[in-house]
Protein backbone atom coordinates (compact mmCIF):
# COMPACT_ATOMS: atom_id res chain seq x y z
CA UNK A 1 0.00 0.00 0.00
CA UNK A 2 1.37 3.27 -0.66
CA UNK A 3 0.72 7.44 -0.13
CA UNK A 4 1.37 10.62 -1.41
CA UNK A 5 2.00 13.54 0.74
CA UNK A 6 1.40 16.99 -0.86
CA UNK A 7 3.22 20.00 0.52
CA UNK A 8 1.21 22.99 -0.47
CA UNK A 9 2.33 26.17 2.33
CA UNK A 10 0.37 28.52 3.53
CA UNK A 11 -0.36 32.29 2.85
CA UNK A 12 2.21 33.91 4.79
CA UNK A 13 4.47 32.17 1.96
CA UNK A 14 3.78 33.09 -2.02
CA UNK A 15 4.50 36.58 -2.27
CA UNK A 16 5.91 36.57 -5.58
CA UNK A 17 2.45 35.34 -6.49
CA UNK A 18 0.63 38.26 -5.58
CA UNK A 19 -1.59 39.57 -7.13
CA UNK A 20 -2.88 36.44 -8.41
CA UNK A 21 -2.82 34.73 -4.83
CA UNK A 22 -4.82 37.76 -3.14
CA UNK A 23 -7.99 35.82 -4.50
CA UNK A 24 -7.42 32.07 -4.94
CA UNK A 25 -4.90 30.38 -2.61
CA UNK A 26 -1.46 29.51 -4.74
CA UNK A 27 -2.04 25.74 -4.89
CA UNK A 28 -5.37 26.33 -6.45
CA UNK A 29 -5.08 28.94 -8.91
CA UNK A 30 -5.71 27.43 -12.69
CA UNK A 31 -2.74 26.46 -14.59
CA UNK A 32 -3.25 25.44 -18.27
CA UNK A 33 -7.39 25.42 -17.26
CA UNK A 34 -7.16 23.44 -13.80
CA UNK A 35 -6.19 24.00 -10.12
CA UNK A 36 -2.41 23.45 -9.72
CA UNK A 37 -2.85 20.58 -7.08
CA UNK A 38 -5.27 19.04 -10.05
CA UNK A 39 -2.22 17.60 -11.91
CA UNK A 40 -0.60 16.06 -8.40
CA UNK A 41 -3.81 13.89 -7.49
CA UNK A 42 -4.44 13.08 -11.18
CA UNK A 43 -0.71 11.92 -11.43
CA UNK A 44 -1.09 9.96 -7.79
CA UNK A 45 -4.70 8.25 -8.99
CA UNK A 46 -2.58 6.51 -11.69
CA UNK A 47 -0.20 4.33 -8.82
CA UNK A 48 -1.64 1.34 -8.87
CA UNK A 49 -2.34 0.53 -4.87
CA UNK A 50 -1.96 4.59 -3.84
CA UNK A 51 -4.60 4.58 -1.12
CA UNK A 52 -4.60 8.31 0.15
CA UNK A 53 -3.38 11.77 -0.68
CA UNK A 54 -2.94 13.69 2.31
CA UNK A 55 -2.04 17.79 1.62
CA UNK A 56 -0.67 19.43 4.31
CA UNK A 57 0.04 22.79 5.20
CA UNK A 58 -1.58 26.06 7.13
CA UNK A 59 -4.43 27.54 5.39
CA UNK A 60 -7.17 27.87 7.30
CA UNK A 61 -9.85 25.35 5.59
CA UNK A 62 -12.09 27.24 3.69
CA UNK A 63 -14.97 26.94 0.64
CA UNK A 64 -12.58 26.84 -2.09
CA UNK A 65 -10.38 24.44 -0.98
CA UNK A 66 -13.20 21.93 0.80
CA UNK A 67 -15.16 22.18 -2.58
CA UNK A 68 -11.87 21.10 -4.20
CA UNK A 69 -11.42 18.36 -2.05
CA UNK A 70 -14.92 16.85 -2.64
CA UNK A 71 -14.48 17.24 -6.67
CA UNK A 72 -11.57 15.59 -6.71
CA UNK A 73 -12.24 12.65 -4.37
CA UNK A 74 -15.35 12.20 -7.07
CA UNK A 75 -13.36 12.33 -9.90
CA UNK A 76 -10.29 10.55 -9.05
CA UNK A 77 -11.66 8.18 -6.94
CA UNK A 78 -9.21 8.21 -4.29
CA UNK A 79 -9.25 9.42 -0.41
CA UNK A 80 -8.10 13.06 -0.27
CA UNK A 81 -7.56 14.57 3.31
CA UNK A 82 -6.23 18.29 4.28
CA UNK A 83 -4.04 18.40 7.72
CA UNK A 84 -3.66 21.95 9.04
CA UNK A 85 0.12 23.29 10.43
CA UNK A 86 -0.56 24.98 13.22
CA UNK A 87 2.46 27.07 11.38
CA UNK A 88 4.90 26.91 8.87
CA UNK A 89 6.88 23.97 9.99
CA UNK A 90 9.31 23.49 6.73
CA UNK A 91 9.54 20.75 4.18
CA UNK A 92 10.26 17.59 7.06
CA UNK A 93 8.63 19.50 10.08
CA UNK A 94 4.88 18.99 8.82
CA UNK A 95 5.19 15.20 7.60
CA UNK A 96 7.17 14.44 11.10
CA UNK A 97 3.90 16.37 12.90
CA UNK A 98 1.63 14.27 11.03
CA UNK A 99 3.65 11.05 10.85
CA UNK A 100 1.05 8.85 12.62
CA UNK A 101 -1.31 9.82 9.88
CA UNK A 102 1.17 8.90 6.82
CA UNK A 103 2.01 5.97 8.33
CA UNK A 104 -1.77 4.94 9.59
CA UNK A 105 -2.56 1.30 7.39
CA UNK A 106 1.42 0.58 7.09
CA UNK A 107 2.19 2.00 3.97
CA UNK A 108 5.51 0.06 2.56
CA UNK A 109 6.27 3.87 0.97
CA UNK A 110 4.90 6.98 0.60
CA UNK A 111 5.42 10.16 -2.58
CA UNK A 112 6.13 13.33 -1.01
CA UNK A 113 6.03 16.39 -3.71
CA UNK A 114 6.03 20.18 -3.52
CA UNK A 115 2.97 22.00 -5.02
CA UNK A 116 4.50 24.70 -6.79
CA UNK A 117 6.00 22.46 -9.35
CA UNK A 118 5.20 22.05 -12.94
CA UNK A 119 6.07 18.44 -14.14
CA UNK A 120 5.37 14.82 -16.36
CA UNK A 121 5.51 13.21 -12.61
CA UNK A 122 6.87 10.06 -13.19
CA UNK A 123 6.39 8.42 -10.14
CA UNK A 124 5.55 5.05 -11.45
CA UNK A 125 9.17 5.24 -12.90
CA UNK A 126 10.60 6.31 -9.55
CA UNK A 127 8.38 3.20 -7.84
CA UNK A 128 10.29 0.62 -10.14
CA UNK A 129 13.72 2.22 -9.06
CA UNK A 130 13.32 1.73 -6.14
CA UNK A 131 11.91 -1.71 -6.52
CA UNK A 132 14.79 -2.73 -8.19
CA UNK A 133 17.08 -1.95 -5.58
CA UNK A 134 14.55 -2.96 -2.46
CA UNK A 135 17.48 -3.57 -0.27
CA UNK A 136 19.60 0.11 -0.65
CA UNK A 137 17.40 2.65 -2.52
CA UNK A 138 15.17 3.72 0.64
CA UNK A 139 14.56 6.98 -0.07
CA UNK A 140 14.33 8.36 -3.62
CA UNK A 141 14.74 12.20 -5.19
CA UNK A 142 13.50 13.40 -8.83
CA UNK A 143 16.20 14.97 -10.39
CA UNK A 144 16.88 16.86 -13.40
CA UNK A 145 19.40 18.82 -15.42
CA UNK A 146 20.19 22.74 -15.56
CA UNK A 147 22.37 24.54 -16.99
CA UNK A 148 25.20 25.93 -14.23
CA UNK A 149 23.35 29.45 -13.88
CA UNK A 150 19.56 28.09 -13.28
CA UNK A 151 21.59 25.28 -11.42
CA UNK A 152 22.62 27.85 -8.43
CA UNK A 153 18.87 29.02 -7.61
CA UNK A 154 17.98 24.97 -6.74
CA UNK A 155 19.02 22.31 -4.52
CA UNK A 156 22.25 20.33 -6.42
CA UNK A 157 22.66 16.67 -6.29
CA UNK A 158 25.86 15.21 -6.45
CA UNK A 159 25.51 11.22 -7.83
CA UNK A 160 27.88 7.97 -8.83
CA UNK A 161 27.45 7.82 -12.38
CA UNK A 162 26.75 4.32 -11.85
CA UNK A 163 24.28 3.33 -9.01
CA UNK A 164 22.58 7.29 -8.61
CA UNK A 165 23.54 7.19 -5.12
CA UNK A 166 23.51 10.75 -3.55
CA UNK A 167 27.14 11.66 -2.50
CA UNK A 168 27.04 14.99 -1.85
CA UNK A 169 23.74 18.00 -1.89
CA UNK A 170 23.90 21.24 -1.32
CA UNK A 171 20.52 23.18 -0.82
CA UNK A 172 21.52 26.78 -3.23
CA UNK A 173 24.89 26.69 -3.30
CA UNK A 174 26.91 29.74 -3.68
CA UNK A 175 29.03 28.42 -6.46
CA UNK A 176 28.43 25.64 -9.15
CA UNK A 177 28.16 22.27 -7.39
CA UNK A 178 26.40 19.80 -10.05
CA UNK A 179 24.18 20.31 -13.24
CA UNK A 180 21.37 18.01 -11.33
CA UNK A 181 19.03 19.77 -9.40
CA UNK A 182 16.51 18.75 -6.95
CA UNK A 183 12.65 18.29 -8.37
CA UNK A 184 10.84 18.05 -5.21
CA UNK A 185 9.77 15.04 -5.56
CA UNK A 186 10.42 12.06 -3.44
CA UNK A 187 9.98 8.89 -2.17
CA UNK A 188 10.08 7.60 1.18
CA UNK A 189 10.00 4.45 3.29
CA UNK A 190 9.05 5.14 6.40
CA UNK A 191 11.94 4.70 8.23
CA UNK A 192 12.88 8.39 7.09
CA UNK A 193 10.91 9.75 10.48
CA UNK A 194 14.13 7.82 12.05
CA UNK A 195 16.79 10.31 10.46
CA UNK A 196 13.89 13.56 11.08
CA UNK A 197 13.43 12.26 14.62
CA UNK A 198 17.31 12.81 15.37
CA UNK A 199 16.99 16.27 14.04
CA UNK A 200 13.83 16.92 15.93
CA UNK A 201 15.75 15.32 18.88
CA UNK A 202 18.68 17.73 18.31
CA UNK A 203 16.88 21.19 18.20
CA UNK A 204 15.30 19.81 21.52
CA UNK A 205 18.97 19.79 22.89
CA UNK A 206 20.00 22.69 21.12
CA UNK A 207 17.12 24.20 22.79
CA UNK A 208 17.95 23.27 26.34
CA UNK A 209 21.26 24.84 26.20
CA UNK A 210 20.12 27.90 24.72
CA UNK A 211 19.71 29.88 28.65
CA UNK A 212 18.33 32.96 26.37
CA UNK A 213 15.62 30.87 24.87
CA UNK A 214 13.72 30.79 27.71
CA UNK A 215 12.06 33.36 28.28
CA UNK A 216 10.36 32.83 24.14
CA UNK A 217 9.34 28.88 25.38
CA UNK A 218 6.24 28.80 23.96
CA UNK A 219 7.69 29.75 20.44
CA UNK A 220 10.93 28.26 20.70
CA UNK A 221 9.33 24.95 21.11
CA UNK A 222 7.44 25.20 17.82
CA UNK A 223 10.96 26.34 16.51
CA UNK A 224 11.98 22.37 17.20
CA UNK A 225 9.73 21.24 14.57
CA UNK A 226 10.94 23.22 11.64
CA UNK A 227 12.80 21.02 9.45
CA UNK A 228 13.72 21.02 6.32
CA UNK A 229 13.60 18.29 3.76
CA UNK A 230 16.49 19.83 2.40
CA UNK A 231 19.01 21.18 4.74
CA UNK A 232 18.56 19.16 7.36
CA UNK A 233 17.85 15.43 5.80
CA UNK A 234 19.13 15.13 2.46
CA UNK A 235 22.73 16.91 3.52
CA UNK A 236 23.12 14.51 6.52
CA UNK A 237 21.83 11.44 3.99
CA UNK A 238 24.39 11.93 1.19
CA UNK A 239 26.99 9.60 1.19
CA UNK A 240 25.50 7.15 3.42
CA UNK A 241 24.15 4.89 0.55
CA UNK A 242 20.43 5.63 1.48
CA UNK A 243 19.16 8.50 -0.91
CA UNK A 244 19.52 8.17 -4.48
CA UNK A 245 18.47 10.38 -7.45
CA UNK A 246 16.01 9.18 -9.79
CA UNK A 247 16.97 11.63 -13.35
CA UNK A 248 13.96 12.35 -15.64
CA UNK A 249 14.04 14.11 -19.28
CA UNK A 250 10.26 14.77 -18.79
CA UNK A 251 9.68 18.05 -18.51
CA UNK A 252 9.57 20.52 -15.06
CA UNK A 253 9.30 23.22 -14.09
CA UNK A 254 8.32 25.78 -10.24
CA UNK A 255 5.55 27.42 -10.64
CA UNK A 256 7.03 30.31 -7.76
CA UNK A 257 5.78 33.46 -9.52
CA UNK A 258 2.67 34.47 -11.85
CA UNK A 259 5.33 34.51 -14.91
CA UNK A 260 6.17 30.98 -14.08
CA UNK A 261 2.35 30.00 -13.74
CA UNK A 262 2.12 31.16 -17.49
CA UNK A 263 5.40 29.34 -18.38
CA UNK A 264 4.15 25.64 -16.72
CA UNK A 265 0.42 26.39 -18.19
CA UNK A 266 2.59 26.15 -21.89
CA UNK A 267 4.18 22.93 -20.44
CA UNK A 268 1.44 20.86 -19.47
CA UNK A 269 -0.82 22.50 -22.75
CA UNK A 270 1.88 20.85 -24.74
CA UNK A 271 1.22 17.34 -23.50
CA UNK A 272 -2.60 17.38 -23.57
CA UNK A 273 -2.62 16.23 -27.03
CA UNK A 274 -1.54 12.86 -25.82
CA UNK A 275 -3.45 13.49 -22.05
CA UNK A 276 -6.24 15.31 -22.71
CA UNK A 277 -7.30 16.46 -25.93
CA UNK A 278 -10.65 16.86 -24.85
CA UNK A 279 -9.60 20.32 -22.72
CA UNK A 280 -7.83 22.10 -26.22
CA UNK A 281 -9.52 24.15 -28.15
CA UNK A 282 -9.42 23.21 -32.37
CA UNK A 283 -10.58 25.08 -35.03
CA UNK A 284 -14.15 25.04 -36.75
CA UNK A 285 -16.47 27.44 -38.98
CA UNK A 286 -17.32 30.42 -37.65
CA UNK A 287 -15.61 29.96 -34.31
CA UNK A 288 -12.09 32.20 -33.41
CA UNK A 289 -8.95 31.14 -34.92
CA UNK A 290 -6.77 28.33 -32.74
CA UNK A 291 -3.10 28.66 -33.00
CA UNK A 292 -1.35 26.06 -30.95
CA UNK A 293 -2.19 24.41 -27.88
CA UNK A 294 -4.94 26.80 -26.19
CA UNK A 295 -7.54 26.10 -23.48
CA UNK A 296 -10.65 28.16 -23.43
CA UNK A 297 -12.11 28.18 -20.49
CA UNK A 298 -16.06 27.14 -20.84
CA UNK A 299 -17.14 30.52 -19.44
CA UNK A 300 -16.04 32.58 -21.59
CA UNK A 301 -17.33 34.47 -24.68
CA UNK A 302 -14.39 34.79 -27.80
CA UNK A 303 -15.81 36.98 -30.43
CA UNK A 304 -15.32 34.44 -33.35
CA UNK A 305 -13.24 37.08 -35.47
CA UNK A 306 -10.28 36.36 -32.86
CA UNK A 307 -7.34 34.94 -33.22
CA UNK A 308 -5.88 32.82 -29.87
CA UNK A 309 -2.94 32.10 -29.41
CA UNK A 310 -0.66 31.16 -26.37
CA UNK A 311 2.15 33.03 -28.01
CA UNK A 312 1.96 35.07 -31.19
Amino acid sequence: MLKAVILIGGPQKGTRFRPLSFEVPKPLFPVAGVPMLQHHIEACSKVPNLKEILLIGYYQPNEALSRFLVTAQQEFKVAIRYLQEFSALGTGGGIYHFRDQILSGGPQAFFVMNADVCCAFPLLQMLEFQKKHEETHRYIMLGTTANRTQSLNYGCIVAKADTQEVLHYVEKPGTFVSDIINCGIYLFSPSIFEHIAEVFKRNQQDLQLCSSCISEENSSWQRTEVIRLEQDIFTALAGRGQLYVYKTDGFWSQIKSAGSAIYASRLYLDQYHVTHPERLAHNKAGAPVILGNVYVHPTANVDPTAVVSISL
